[in-house]
């Protein structure tokens, strides 16, 4: 039986992938970066799909870190934008991290119990390819699209991911996918630059975080999954709530 794998995008789209053995969920700016960052810096890490669930959470956690946007704004009440580099200036690694964005942890909750869920990003792209292709045999890596659209950061990211399995042996599940691999297969990051999701940083005097992604380019190896409610590295135990 071949391994293989296809590239989509948008949350919605994940109920299609039932058969698949894993999901890749890919929010280069910003949710799936802030998350693999938040962990990686020794935080607990819990995306929720909304302020409401995001609030819930909170009242049955000690002294959490409300981080987020919606439609590009920080909601009341919220401690930081959805900012990787905001994130790594904080030195109170002991309070838990709530994640919420328009539509990146929208995608990393929409995955079905005990189908697993991987949370990727740039910098960590060649160990989730290595980690795939030893473990996993049908794979599905979704962008989570912005407004509709899968915006150029997205579409890159999931092709390098998907380009990688393709190296070691798998196979594209559909002429869409192997399109998308081949016009993102060696593109340079800083392409990424064109994006809306780019200007958008840049018109609102965030490009510090587009900054932070073009500076941390597979600077990661290690693998992040949702396990539960929150990102951990697979296998790993869950840290106390």
């Amino acid at each position: 039986m071949s391994k293989t794998v296809v590239i989509d995008y948008l949350a919605e789209s994940v109920r299609n992938y039932g058969s698949a053995d894993a999901l890749v969920a890919i929010d280069v700016m910003r949710a799936t970066t802030t998350a693999v960052t938040c962990v990686a810096l020794g935080r607990s890490c819990f995306p929720v799909p909304s302020v409401e669930a995001a609030l819930a959470l909170a009242a049955r956690l000690t002294n959490p870190l409300l981080i987020g946007e919606v439609g590009g704004f920080m909601p009341p009440g919220f401690h930081l934008n959805n900012s990787p580099v905001d994130l790594t200036q904080r030195s109170d690694v002991e309070r838990p991290v709530i994640l919420v964005s328009s539509s990146g942890t929208g995608l990393m909750c929409a995955g079905g119990e005990g189908q697993p869920m991987f949370v990727a990003c740039l910098r960590n792209y060649s160990a989730q390819v290595a980690y795939l292709a030893s473990h996993h045999e049908r794979v599905a890596v979704i962008g989570a699209g912005t407004k509709g659209e899968f915006r150029e950061e997205d579409a890159l990211c999931c092709a390098w991911i998907a380009d990688g399995l393709l190296k070691a042996g798998f196979e594209v599940e559909n002429a869409s996918t192997a399109a998308l691999i081949e016009r993102w297969r060696g593109a340079p990051v800083e392409a990424i630059c064109a994006s809306a999701s780019a200007e958008y940083l840049r018109r609102t005097h965030q490009v510090r975080d587009l900054d932070f992604i073009l500076a941390h380019i597979d600077d990661l190896d290690e693998v992040f999954s949702v396990e539960g409610s929150q990102v951990v590295r697979p296998s790993a135990e869950l840290l106390p709530r």
